[in-house]
């Protein structure tokens, strides 16, 4: 938010060739890319509702609110003054500020509310605007969209908890479900010892004659700890299940999660992670007995495609703000904006920007149309480990691309960009690793066949439109052949092409002329570079840079 009546004519200087600060925008209205690609991948109603949202997010002051958050990050209760147990994590009145403007408009909930037409691709392209506020707190907005699905196994459940995770509300206090008309759903799955192999796990539950069933261990990560209840995985005589477990017992009484300590993380202050753990805590078994894995996975599909938006929404921001400050500000005679190098740089960081959000809602349509057509389920089993493997390896990099942009004042903390940059590890990890999102690829393709076909025909849509994607297609074609053995060894390199081929075709088929023929040649030619900024001589700069802010 831009200071009122700061001072430029200091005792030793005058403060000059600085851009503009503050002011609020449209990030709907001013986001080219964005509208296009709604108008194509989603139906109208879904603009018109986020229209609201973009202006909102867009307002000066929530970026104050979002420093706010981080600068007084969340801190850890454990007892009351007298030695009673609350194992309470209090945040700062900007964070809960932060999550009504997410919960409020009922973010968590669209895609459940309009399934099937196009709230899978309302929910996404609001987490893109939302992380462009502040992307720590969107974790438990994540959690409590993927949260639902995983109800829908048993219907008792869902009933108690479904119009809660439904309403437009957001209700901090620490109260039994049936006090609060709204509630955030969290998970907890790793432990130590085996991290991503969950199949190691040794949180015990044991069943109780009522139904219900008692836990004992410990998590690794328990994200969102304030949650009203979480989803988590323990060992019983059937194998691995998934259950329920809420904040509060059925009798009121606090359950039994201890808190042991907050994480303190690389990235985001703003939201809490913990490690906990389970003493005798109640809880509800939900999904098939053993069948853990697989009822999660419901929830973690949904958190993979949410990790692969927000670098994208991330990258949005970073954009705006290289864009913004170079506009403003000169070096060597003219300004930054005007010198090749740095155009060739930004251009390519909207490139990318464009790429990842075309393929983001490309794979929402997919999730949205995946119970009434076979060709969407199948890439909807697919996609989300492409994007969120490709999105997160480019974050890191884009994010000190822009930072170098700026220069040093990019680098502390005042600015946007040293929060992003320490943001942009964790969507990587989070839901798996890059390695993992390989597996997973391998798996799909493995297991299921019809996954690899669908993704060919979309390929396929662009075929003959551009020389280097083509060449790139039958590159792929020639590595899809191999043996397994060999598969496995180049899964990264696959996973990264299926990705940037699906990123190329989606941009020739609908994005201007010079957006898609530049990008393949940019990111599949012969002259491809890992380093933002290298893009063919030819390249058309103007056209690329206008559509930044438009």
């Amino acid at each position: 938010m831009a200071d009122h009546a700061a001072r430029t004519h200091l005792a030793t200087h005058e403060v000059t060739n600085q851009p503009l600060l503050g002011g609020d925008h449209d990030l709907l209205a001013e986001d080219i890319a964005l509208r296009e690609t709604l108008a194509r991948e989603a139906p109208a109603w879904v603009a018109t509702r986020l229209a609201p949202l973009a202006r909102e997010a867009g307002r000066d002051t929530w970026q104050a609110i979002a420093d706010e958050a981080n600068r007084h990050p969340p801190e850890l209760r454990l007892f009351d003054r007298h030695g009673r147990r609350l194992d309470e994590v209090h945040y700062t009145e900007a964070y809960h500020r932060l999550m009504h403007l997410a919960c409020d408009g009922g973010w968590q909930a669209v895609a459940w509310e309009h399934e099937g037409n196009g709230g899978h691709q309302a929910h996404i392209a609001a987490l893109y605007l939302l992380t462009q506020v502040e992307p720590g707190f969107c974790c438990p907005i994540t959690m409590t969209h993927a949260a639902y699905p995983v109800l829908r196994h048993d219907s008792a459940i869902l009933e108690t908890w479904g119009p809660r995770l439904l309403a437009n509300d957001y209700d901090p206090r620490a109260l039994p479900a049936d006090d609060k008309r709204a509630a955030t759903f969290g998970m907890a799955m790793t432990e130590k010892q085996g991290g991503s192999d969950v199949r190691r796990n040794t949180t015990h539950a044991t069943h109780q004659s009522d139904g219900s069933v008692r836990l004992t261990g410990h998590k690794w990560f328990c994200s969102a700890p304030m949650s009203d209840a979480f989803l988590t995985l323990a060992q019983d005589d059937a194998g691995l299940g998934c259950f329920l477990v809420p904040r509060f017992r059925p009798d009121g009484e606090r359950n039994g999660i201890q808190l042991q300590r907050l994480k303190d993380k690389c990235g985001n202050r703003a939201n809490a992670s913990a490690e906990i753990e389970y003493a005798d805590a109640w809880a509800h078994p939900i999904g098939e007995p053993g069948r853990g894995v697989a009822t999660i996975l419901e929830m973690v599909q949904q958190t993979r495609l949410d990790a692969a938006t927000a670098p994208a929404g991330m990258m949005r921001q970073a954009t705006l703000e290289v864009w913004r400050h170079v506009q403003g500000r000169e070096a060597f005679g003219k300004r930054l904006a005007d010198q090749p190098l740095m155009q060739r740089v930004i251009a390519d960081l909207a490139l990318e920007t464009e790429a990842s959000l075309a393929l983001c809602l490309r794979t929402a349509r997919a999730f949205d149309g995946a119970s009434r057509d076979p060709h969407e389920h199948a890439l909807a089993r697919l996609l989300p480990a492409l994007a969120k493997f490709w999105h997160n390896k480019r974050g890191p990099a884009f994010m000190a691309e822009a930072m170098e942009c700026l220069g040093g004042i990019g680098y502390v903390e005042e600015a946007p960009l040293a929060r992003l940059y320490r943001e942009a590890p964790v969507n990587s990890i989070w839901e798996g690793s890059g390695n993992v999102m390989c597996l997973d690829v391998m798996r799909v393709l493995a297991r299921h066949p019809e996954s690899i076909a669908a993704l060919r025909q979309e390929l396929a849509l662009a075929r003959g439109a551009h020389p280097d994607f083509d060449r790139a297609l039958e590159a792929l074609e020639r590595c899809l052949k191999a043996t397994p053995d060999v598969l496995e060894a180049q899964a990264r390199w696959l996973t990264q092409r299926l990705a940037q081929c699906l990123q190329a075709a989606l941009l020739l088929r609908h994005a201007p002329i010079a957006i898609g023929e530049i990008f393949c040649a940019a990111r599949l030619g012969e002259e491809a570079s890992p380093l933002f900024g290298v893009l063919p001589s030819h390249a058309p700069l103007d056209a690329i840079l206008e559509r930044i802010e438009t």
